[in-house]
């Protein structure tokens, strides 16, 4: 289908002259040639137009498999008393700015159920004030540290509690980071599923500990902001760009950490703008039906993106629990569901077990966390600050007491600042540059990254802007500083402790008084940033993705002009991702390198206690740092193939070290690497092979669909009771006329359309085999080996070491090495740790299209146990299975 393609190359052309940065991206692929999968099977089922098979009927849940049972009992018994006006209340949202959370859905009053709050964001609470702004998941994630992801959750959970919000929608798994460029990249944790998987586990457990759901995101392939959505301005699209992705890459890839999240027991998750496969995610009866809640066995509800719905019965069928914000358009007054629900169901379009399946896992999310228990009042509203307001902002109506102000932070602060220090990766220290001791003649401070946004720290709505020291990347996944501590304010602090010499000059471009300053210093530091966020924001021609991996603001420029002057000059980076830093890297006069990421509200705490010694840096990248953006070998489309942008994820598995390890490529630091002041060997690795027992397909059928009552089909009963009164723009479940045509406003109504065959068949249907519990078949994650080693620390003083586990599957077309395994152990010095990691059914085996499950394939697999994916001096082979 390239008929319009002579069009569309020829703009092509002047878009990509127009966007700095973009001239170099691939087009109209955006995998460069050299960096496609030899895969077969990945070539196959990546081509344009890739179409997405349908699945039907949607999962019901059943009694509730491992910790549910309890949970959905208590659901059945809720839903059972619900008439079909109040289930179609639960599933759809009031509309956008109905009420005082950025979604909410219909409540139940005659029980006593209040309207659910779900509420942005991945890093904690968004449009609201007294709460923490936390360090973002890409910054946890170069913690490798569990036990941090889990108090985060725990943190950002408690404060969405006590803001009355029921959902936090959040962490993030999509996207996981298929090219570095990506907007949203920073708001997930990296593009390993293995480490991703890991964390998002955690932190899923810590949120959901503090009796609030997760809401795990983006599901799934939403890897770019750029045609995320339809129509977008200065483009010629007509509907949302399609991520075509094969069955192998997507169970191996993108799909692992989503499992994990399911087997950490997250509560809901929310389906993606994008089309996958040609099939719009928040209806794609493949991906929601047969997928997530087939052969992984979700037990929660799934959620639109905000409008990602685009159809009515179609998503219902499809397997989608619960529209957001619940109206077709922002503040358009329809909906796809409401009304239109009711009607599918009176009509017979919609089955009514489907709709009581939805509100029995919205229910049974809610009891499974202890919303029944933890939930309070709502004290807060996302559309103002203000005191007093009114509780319907779109139709300003309910005027009276909308924000209590109440202050939810706790001691979070000290977390915040810990993380900040914990995911600090030290990159290169040449002649123990770094600690600094605070004594140095004449410290000098340079960049703007270092010094306050004037207009003060949440002065750009969103954080839509870079001005001033970047500690949050932009759009809905941030939250509002109660404050931001600066690396100006913590380092000139550290300094003036000891009465030395501190200045600082913020303006990159200053460049006379940048020479004079730098010549004076004996130690420079220099702050540099790169920035990104969701695409409704553009910043600096930026539309939420990045236009280059370069540094803000004349970074670049900044440091080489310090540096031609001060042999003596440090650099810390405070990215959303990976930057070009092999320049830096090779300059002599640049002694040491940090990366500090998007740390949150004690930035400048954060930096100041690695820089002076009072935190031995442990951290680790969680991507890699390349030498140029082709080296990645998947990149972004900047620019539409077609009406409908095809992005076709050719590149298969090969993705951020993957891809540098297949082609051969030297990185300038690799995936996991990170230096400490003090130092570690590796030896003694040993690997146990268990006595697990064999793979068995589940196979069996289900139980029948339930519909808890019969339906009465008499339209007057659905009817708004007489002198209602309804609110300006909301959106409420009940007809507007005993005539369902008239009632559903559709001038095609009864014309003959596409229902999907079986979509309506509630009988027993085949299990998956390799379905079976949440995460998929539970014998994917028996343990078949042990594998452990001993790290001793060699130096003289106390650090942390994250030893990692890496595997060779040993096949053509796997990847070199592939994370399995890390843990991050702190160590004294002249002593040894021991790192033990568990190698599961999963770890060791590939997912074979033909059968539809997972085999350990003949290939010899090799374990690998070292500092990074390129430090890896311990090896074994493993004893086959």
């Amino acid at each position: 289908m390239w008929l319009q393609s002579t069009a569309v190359l020829a703009a092509a052309a002047l878009r990509v002259a127009a966007q700095d940065g973009n001239d170099t991206a691939p087009f109209p692929s955006a995998t460069y040639p050299n960096a496609t999968s030899p895969d077969p099977v990945t070539i196959a089922g990546t081509k344009e137009f890739q179409s997405s098979p349908p699945f039907y009927p949607s999962p019901w849940l059943e009694s509730g498999t491992g910790d549910w049972g309890d949970a959905v009992a208590k659901a059945r018994a809720f839903v059972s008393q619900l008439t079909l006006l109040e289930k179609v209340n639960l599933t759809t949202g009031v509309g956008w700015e109905g009420e005082r959370c950025v979604g909410q859905n219909g409540a139940i009053p005659r029980l006593g159920f209040r309207s659910m709050c779900m509420q942005d964001s991945p890093l904690g609470v968004r449009d609201t004030d007294y709460v923490s702004a936390f360090p973002a998941g890409i910054n946890v994630a170069a913690t490798w540290d569990r036990n941090l992801a889990y108090q985060r959750g725990v943190a950002m959970g408690a404060e969405h509690a006590g803001k009355g919000s029921d959902v936090q929608l959040g962490p993030v798994a999509g996207p996981l980071g298929r090219s570095p460029e990506g907007g949203r990249n920073w708001e997930g944790f990296s593009p390993d599923p293995v480490l991703t998987g890991t964390l998002i586990a955690q932190t899923v457990q810590g949120i959901q500990s503090s009796g609030v759901i997760a809401c795990t995101k983006h599901f799934l392939g939403n890897e770019q902001e750029h045609f995320r959505n339809a129509p977008q301005t200065g483009f010629n699209i007509t509907d949302s760009l399609s991520s075509n992705i094969d069955d192998k890459t997507l169970h191996e890839l993108y799909l692992w950490p989503f499992a994990d999240a399911i087997r950490a027991g997250t509560g809901a998750i929310m389906c993606s703008y994008n089309q996958i496969n040609n099939s719009y995610a928040c209806q794609n009866s493949y991906m929601l039906n047969y997928i997530l809640k087939g052969e992984l066995g979700f037990q929660g509800f799934v959620m639109s993106d905000w409008a990602a719905q685009h159809s009515g019965i179609g998503s219902a069928l499809a397997g989608m629990d619960m529209t957001m914000p619940g109206d077709a358009a922002f503040d358009s007054s329809t909906s796809f569901w409401g009304p239109n629900l009711t009607v599918a169901v009176l009509n017979g379009t919609v089955p009514q077990w489907r709709v009581d399946d939805a509100a029995t896992r919205i229910i049974a999310a809610w009891y499974y966390v202890g919303r029944d228990i933890a939930q309070v009042p709502i004290n807060f509203d996302s559309w103002t600050t203000d005191t007093y307001g009114f509780q319907n902002f779109v139709a300003q109506e309910g005027y009276g007491l909308i924000n209590e102000h109440v202050d939810v932070r706790g001691e979070h602060g000290n977390l915040i600042r810990q993380i900040g220090s914990a995911s600090t990766v030290l990159l290169k220290n040449t002649n123990n540059a770094l600690p600094l001791t605070g004594t140095e003649k004449f410290t000098a401070v340079f960049g703007e990254d270092a010094g306050p946004n004037v207009a003060g720290p949440n002065g750009c709505p969103d954080r839509g802007c870079d001005n001033g020291t970047l500690a949050m990347g932009w759009g809905s996944g941030t939250a509002n500083f109660p404050y931001l501590i600066t690396p100006d304010m913590a380092i000139q602090n550290e300094v003036q402790m000891h009465l030395g010499v501190y200045q600082s000059i913020f303006d990159n471009f200053d460049t006379a008084n940048i020479a004079a300053l730098a010549g004076q210093a004996s130690t420079a530091i220099v702050f540099v940033n790169s920035d990104a966020g969701e695409g409704y924001i553009t910043v600096d021609g930026n539309v939420g993705d990045r236009n280059n991996l370069t540094f803000w603001g004349g970074g670049d420029v900044l440091i080489r002009n310090v540096s031609a002057i001060c042999n003596n000059t440090i650099v810390v980076m405070h990215t959303v991702g990976p930057v070009l830093v092999e320049e830096i890297a090779n300059n002599p006069n640049v002694t040491a390198i940090l990366w500090a990421g998007i740390p949150g509200e004690q930035s400048g705490n954060s930096i100041a206690d690695v820089l002076y010694g009072r935190v031995n840096p442990g951290a680790k990248l969680p991507f890699t740092l390349a030498a140029s953006r082709e080296d990645y070998g998947s990149d972004l489309l900047y620019i539409p193939n077609d009406v409908v942008p095809q992005v076709e994820f050719t590149e298969g598995v090969f993705i951020d070290y993957r891809a540098l390890d297949r082609a051969g490529i030297e990185p300038v630091y690799e995936f996991g690497y990170g230096l400490s002041y003090t130092n570690f060997s590796y030896s003694n690795l040993q690997v146990t092979k268990t006595q697990a027992g064999p793979y068995v397909p589940t196979t069996g059928v289900s139980t029948a669909a339930t519909e808890y009552q019969p339906l009465n089909n008499d339209t007057s009963a659905y009817l708004a009771p007489a002198n209602f009164s309804f609110v300006g723009f909301y959106i409420y479940p009940t007809l507007n006329s005993t005539d369902l045509a008239t009632a559903s406003g559709d001038p095609n109504y009864g014309v003959p359309g596409f229902v999907p065959e079986g979509s309506s068949d509630g009988s027993p249907q085949p299990r998956i085999a390799a379905g079976g519990a949440p995460g998929g078949n539970p014998e994917l994650y028996d343990v078949l080996y042990t594998v452990t080693a001993t790290v001793t620390n060699t130096g003289s003083v106390t650090g942390e070491e994250v030893p990692q586990l890496y595997l060779s599957l040993g096949g053509p077309y796997d990847p070199p090495v592939v994370l399995r395994g890390f843990e991050r152990l702190s160590i004294q010095p002249g002593m040894s740790a021991t790192f033990s990691a568990d190698l599961t059914r999963r770890d060791v085996s590939n997912w074979e299209t033909e059968s539809q499950n997972w085999v350990i394939s003949n290939y010899t697999k090799t374990v690998m146990v070292g500092s990074s994916s390129r430090k890896l001096p311990l090896t074994a082979t493993l004893t086959p299975f």
